[in-house]
């Protein structure tokens, strides 16, 4: 394992607990925030909830084997021959990503058939951005294969990118006036910080740090595009539901 210092241990240690507290408090308020919106949309809300309770759990699993893998002395941190489990990470965002395109599209209240259309395309690109990337971020050292398989992930992603500005542009047209800037934002968040996380598997190749330098960006870069992409998506979803109850005079 990388020799890594105090200051990036706690950082990491640190940004994952605090990972935790974010998701467990944003799990609640959605599931309690379903009493404030229209029955039409507490199946986002709840969707939003999960992807949170799912990312909490797989936080303190991460947490968990984080402080296993090494021990700090004195200022001096040792590892303990205990492996950092980072496929928790890839396990999470497997469950939580697609679960993310749904939300959006279920509080778009599209027409059934584009529902579950959008649904099943996005849904299944979302999954193969993620198992296309996994190869690449467990191979051994920042080289070649993490490289290539990086690249292979993009090509959902800039497919769900493209779907999102040019096949649902319509769809955002037709949303309630009080709430079509919410969906437009919603849509260029869930870009702007989905684009976060190529950014940070990519930072190995860009900055010069490699090892325990390389880890401890890639982990704090992950955990900040995780909050965004969950938690402050989320509270996008929760006012969009909320804008479009009260547009139709049907909010609790």
């Amino acid at each position: 394992m990388e020799t890594i210092t105090a200051d990036q241990y706690y950082l990491v240690y640190n940004a994952l607990s605090f990972t935790i507290a974010t998701m467990a408090s944003a799990t609640l308020f959605f599931w309690f925030g379903r009493s404030q919106v229209a029955p039409a949309f507490k199946t986002a809300l709840t969707i939003t909830g999960l992807v949170t309770f799912i990312a909490c759990y797989h936080y303190f699993r991460m947490f968990e084997s984080w402080s296993e893998a090494y021990t700090v002395t004195n200022g001096v941190v040792t590892a303990t021959g205990e492996r950092y489990n980072q496929e928790y990470r890839y396990v999470d965002w497997l469950l939580t990503v697609p679960l993310l395109l749904v939300e959006l599209i279920l509080v778009m209240r599209l027409t059934r058939a584009e529902t579950v259309s959008k649904s099943v395309t996005l849904g299944a690109a979302a999954a193969l951005m993620i198992l296309l990337g996994y190869p690449g971020e467990v191979s051994a050292g920042i080289d070649l294969t993490r490289l290539v398989w990086g690249a292979l992930s993009m090509i959902p992603f800039l497919y769900i990118v493209y779907t999102l500005f040019a096949g649902l542009s319509n769809a955002i047209d037709s949303q309630p006036a009080s709430a079509r800037k919410l969906v437009s934002i919603a849509r260029y968040v869930t870009v702007l910080s989905w684009l976060f996380y190529p950014v940070v598997y990519f930072a190995p190749f860009i900055l010069p740090v490699d090892g325990a330098g390389a880890k401890t960006i890639i982990e704090v870069g992950y955990t900040i595009a995780d909050i965004a992409a969950k938690a402050g998506f989320g509270v996008l979803i929760y006012l969009i539901a909320v804008r479009k109850s009260e547009e139709k005079g049907e909010a609790a």
